[in-house]
């Protein structure tokens, strides 16, 4: 008998996360001991309500899966739902997995796969461990996905190269813009990264094609104790000795010493909202200098720009999705797939998996030896790192002049 499978895809979208999904559906499709292919939408809440699409019927050419790989976003829809550690005590977390565990059989599902980031990776751990602890034979393997690129147990995750080279694009664009006119400026770019920056500092790529921009790049890494206003001021000063138009990178999760977190808004994680940042050092530098001095929220463009996703994300995030298959149909359960690099010249990776439960609720921050003596920039050491992760261009579809995306809904 076969076995049918169900993907869902969680947490925040990016540009090459439906790749994954396109490489989980093209793997099991090639296999002959995998039946239907269901998509659990909007998540885990899709399977604990029971609510499914049969992809098998959907994605139905090879034109379809290709459409779907250039999409972004998550076309199953998404979710931040928290799904609470199971306790046979408490009758709501026990109805909550008996309702997945119901969906799982209605549907003979022998493998879910569900692709994400540390807040996903945190609900395989717990699915995995009720199934096993309730003797359900079904295997559970997680996806990584994430822009922030913030998950142990990976060299680097899916969506965080096309979101690095959109960051750099933009980034560039912005030079261009800042430097046509003769008067000093200051252009401060907010860049996602809650508490790790490897976003932030992946825009020091634009110095291996010889720009000096962005002239100062701030991550939260080097300023565990707050953010020091009168350091950053002092930096900024320095830099527009050397340039009319000065370019500063400041991740979202840079917290200045004069301005507490957010309190309001935290999501069922607890993850607060910590924009703002730019348009506050904006007023600081305005008040000090008296310049023209303006502030770039990127915000959710960074995730979805798919038309300028990197080939490398795309390839690799339909790859980690193929091999997450294989992993459950070896028998592995409770993994979190990702890649281990061999080398940067020739770029190699190779797809590893690891045990969920090193990931879940966990963080990774970029090296300290990448963050500058002076806390205000990247060193040339995290190039060897970054450069290979934006390679290649992926051409989308167009029809009168927009590109196309898969929508499940027409």
């Amino acid at each position: 008998m076969k076995m049918n499978i169900a993907v869902a895809q969680s947490g925040g979208p990016t540009a090459a996360i439906n790749a994954s999904l396109a490489g989980v559906f093209r793997q099991a499709s090639e296999n002959d001991s995998i039946g239907r292919i269901y998509g659990s939408v909007n998540g885990i809440e899709g399977m604990i309500n029971d609510d499914l699409v049969p992809l098998d019927s959907i994605l139905t050419s090879d034109h379809d899966i290709e459409l779907l790989k250039k999409t972004p976003s998550t076309v199953l829809g998404s979710c931040r739902y928290k799904l609470a550690a199971y306790d046979p005590d408490d009758s709501v977390t026990e109805t909550e997995y008996m309702n997945i565990v119901n969906t799982l059989e209605k549907h003979d599902i022998g493998a879910f796969f569900y692709i994400g980031g540390n807040d996903s990776m945190d609900t395989v751990m717990k699915l995995d461990r009720y199934l096993k602890a309730v003797g359900k034979d079904i295997k559970v393997i997680g996806i990584p996905k994430t822009i922030d690129n913030d998950l142990p147990g990976t060299d680097h995750t899916p969506g965080f190269g096309s979101a690095a080279k959109y960051v750099a694009t933009t980034l560039q664009e912005i030079i261009r813009d800042s430097r046509v006119y003769s008067i000093q400026s200051i252009t401060i770019v907010e860049i996602m990264g809650r508490n790790a920056g490897w976003l932030t500092a992946s825009s020091c790529v634009l110095r291996a094609n010889g720009e000096p921009a962005p002239h100062l790049i701030y991550v939260p890494e080097a300023y565990p104790d707050g953010f020091p206003i009168e350091k950053f001021l002092s930096d900024v000063e320095g830099m527009m000795k050397r340039y009319r138009a000065v370019i500063v990178a400041v991740s979202e999760g840079i917290v200045p010493d004069a301005r507490e977190y957010k309190k309001t808004g935290a999501d069922a994680f607890g993850h607060t909202d910590n924009s703002g940042v730019a348009k506050f050092l904006e007023k600081c530098c305005a008040d000090r200098f008296g310049c023209k001095v303006r502030s770039i929220e990127l915000n959710v463009m960074q995730r979805c720009s798919s038309h300028i996703a990197s080939a490398t994300d795309i390839e690799e995030s339909e790859r980690v999705g193929r091999a997450a298959v294989d992993a459950a149909l070896a028998g592995d359960s409770g993994r979190m797939m990702g890649f281990r690099r061999i080398s940067n010249e020739p770029y190699r990776v190779e797809i590893i998996s690891n045990d969920v439960a090193t990931t879940a609720n966990r963080e990774r921050f970029l090296p300290e030896n990448w963050i500058c003596n002076e806390k205000s920039d990247i060193t040339m050491d995290a190039l060897g790192y970054f450069l290979p992760l934006i390679q290649g261009e992926v051409n989308p579809e167009y029809r009168n002049g927009i590109p196309i995306h898969f929508r499940l809904n027409q």
